[in-house]
C-alpha cells in the first residue's frame, strides 16, 4: 500500500566493519503514512519474524506485515526483525502529530443521542459482535493493496474531529463521512472477506470487511446491503448503497478503518485524490 506522503523511519541498525564504520542497509521497508491515525505496511525478507512493541506480528509468506498508530499516539513503534539467516534489525518508527477539528452535529433524533436502557443493551450487544470480528488475525493480504475510495461524494466529517451531537460532547469521530445521494453504490476498497453484514441500531445498514492481518474496514448507514457474511469480495466490488439508516442526519456512508481494535484514518491509505470537502 502506498500512501500520499513519503514515510520515514529512524533507528536503522549500525554495522561496524574493520577500519570503517557505516550504517547498514536496512532490510526492512515501510509504506503508508507515518502520522497519528496512519496504517503502515512493512516489507521484510521471506522468513523474517517481526515483533512490534515486544509482541509478535503476523508476516505473510511474501514478507508483508502491518501495524497502525492511534489517533493520539506520540510514542514510537518499536520493531524488531529476526531474519531467517540469524541476523536482526531494530527500528523505531515515530508518528507525526496531527491537529484535529471540532465538529457540531445538530438535528439528530434524540433517541440516538440519549438512548433508553433497552436500546443501550442492544447497542452494547451489537458493539461486542464488532469487537469480536475485529480480533480476527486472518492470513489475507488485501491490506497491502492501495485502497480505493468507497464511493464518490463530499467529505462531510473527517477523522479525529471532536463531535458535539445536539450540544452533547461525544467521543472523537474516528472515521470518514462521505455524503452522497441515497442509492449511490459503495465499493470495496481492497480484496476482503465479509465478516458482518447486518442492520444495527446506531450504524444502520452495516458491513465489516476483513482485509487480513487484523485490518478491517466498515461501512455504515446503508440503505441496502448487497453482500453477506462469509462472501469474498474483490477490490471495486459493490457492497451496498448509500443511505441514512441508524444515527444519521442525511444520506452518507461512514467509512472506518481498523487494525484490530485500533481505529485509523482510511483517507491516509488511498493514493487517489479524495472527494471535495463540505
Amino acid at each position: 500500500m502506498i500512501g500520499r506522503r513519503a514515510l520515514l523511519a529512524t533507528g536503522a541498525a549500525a554495522l561496524v566493519l574493520p577500519r570503517f564504520a557505516r550504517a547498514a542497509a536496512s532490510r526492512l521497508s515501510f509504506s503508508g503514512d507515518l502520522e497519528q491515525g496512519g496504517l503502515v505496511v512493512g516489507r521484510a525478507p521471506v522468513g523474517t519474524a517481526i515483533e512490534l512493541d515486544g509482541k509478535p506480528v503476523l508476516v505473510s509468506p511474501e514478507g508483508a506485515f502491518v501495524f497502525g498508530f492511534a489517533y493520539d499516539q506520540t510514542a514510537p513503534a518499536h520493531i524488531v526483525a529476526r531474519f531467517a539467516d540469524g541476523g536482526t534489525e531494530t527500528r523505531e518508527v515515530v508518528p507525526a502529530a496531527r491537529t484535529y477539528q471540532v465538529q457540531h452535529v445538530n438535528g439528530l433524533p434524540q433517541k440516538f443521542v440519549t438512548p433508553t436502557p433497552e436500546e443501550l443493551e442492544r447497542i452494547h450487544r451489537e458493539a461486542m459482535t464488532i469487537v469480536t470480528a475485529r480480533q480476527r488475525n486472518s492470513d489475507g493480504v488485501g491490506f497491502s493493496q492501495a485502497f480505493l475510495w468507497p464511493c464518490p461524494g463530499i467529505i462531510s466529517s473527517v477523522y479525529g474531529s471532536q463531535r458535539i451531537d445536539n450540544g452533547l460532547p461525544m467521543a472523537p469521530h474516528l472515521g470518514i463521512d462521505i455524503a452522497a445521494p441515497e442509492g449511490t453504490p459503495i465499493h470495496a476498497p481492497a480484496d476482503a472477506v465479509v465478516s458482518i453484514a447486518a442492520d444495527y441500531f446506531l450504524d444502520g445498514g452495516f458491513t465489516l470487511l476483513d482485509h487480513g492481518h487484523g485490518v478491517s474496514t466498515c461501512y455504515l448507514h446503508q440503505s441496502k446491503r448487497m453482500v453477506e457474511a462469509g462472501d469474498k469480495v474483490k477490490r471495486g466490488e459493490v457492497l451496498g448503497l448509500v443511505g441514512q439508516t441508524g444515527r444519521a442526519t442525511g444520506p452518507h456512508t461512514h467509512w472506518g478503518l481498523n487494525w484490530f481494535q485500533l481505529k485509523l484514518d482510511p483517507s491516509l491509505s488511498t493514493p487517489t485524490p479524495e472527494p471535495p470537502r463540505a
